[in-house]
């Protein structure tokens, strides 16, 4: 492991920043830290292979690499979308199945209801050593759902992560976490200081929506339409998704 790893070193392959909980971009070697991690380094030595294939398939460079991870509750698929820097469009790199899945459509408001969250989020957190196999955690709960819980308990801890359980996070095999948190961490590696996730009921178009105007989630829905219908339009992230 070690040799290899001075081998990517050496020629440049592995790239220079990965942000840690309270640490700034760059301050740390991301590939180097996360190859240190047992799980990590199986993965790499089994997956980016293929990973870096497709990516330049699709003419995308690690060295470049951007990230944006999607997922519509109905279609049980975190989409990843992938661009290089500089460029204006995310293209989209492919689907991970979700393995299991927990509550209902609707966002969550309390510790313990079992939901998935639904809004706009990012990555905070690399777990290589997760109960779950590998896990990329969300910023839930951020200030919006704060607001919109008030004095009750958010609840906590909702990662991406490998398994084929959940009470609430977003399982995707062991295979699957695999692939998605190298994109990760290639993507903080190459500069992406914000890995945006964005999660859904259902596709926010008017169809959808008419069939569930009497839900009591309706207008919380309707409030990410605008984050939705311009990623949908432009293939990239507004500024300010709400």
């Amino acid at each position: 492991m070690r040799a290899l790893l001075t081998a990517c070193l050496l020629l440049g392959l592995l790239g220079p920043a990965c942000a840690q909980p309270g640490l700034p971009p760059a301050t740390a070697d991301c590939w180097p830290q996360q190859l240190t991690f047992p799980r990590v380094w199986v993965a790499y030595a089994r997956c980016w292979p293929a990973l870096a294939s497709r990516l330049q398939a699709q003419h995308l460079d690690p060295a470049r690499l951007e990230v944006f991870f999607r997922l519509i509750k109905t279609s049980r698929t975190l989409e990843v979308w992938a661009r290089n820097h500089g460029e204006a469009a995310f293209r989209l790199l492919g689907g991970y199945p979700l393995a299991a899945v927990s509550g209902s459509l609707g966002p969550k408001r309390q510790a313990g209801d079992g939901q998935v969250p639904e809004g706009f989020y990012t990555i905070d957190r690399f777990q290589p050593r997760s109960a779950f196999h590998l896990a990329l955690g969300l910023d839930y709960p951020t200030s919006d759902d704060l607001l919109a819980i008030g004095l009750g308990d958010p609840g906590g801890d909702i990662f991406l992560h490998g398994s084929n359980v959940t009470v609430g996070c977003l399982p995707l095999t062991d295979a699957g976490i695999d692939e998605v948190y190298l994109l990760a961490v290639a993507a903080r590696a190459a500069g992406q200081a914000s890995l945006a996730v964005h999660i859904f009921p259902f596709p926010l178009v008017d169809s959808e929506l008419r069939q569930r105007a009497v839900n009591p989630n309706a207008a919380f829905w309707r409030g990410l339409v605008p984050g939705y219908a311009y990623f949908e339009t432009h293939h990239t992230l507004a500024a300010d998704p709400h």
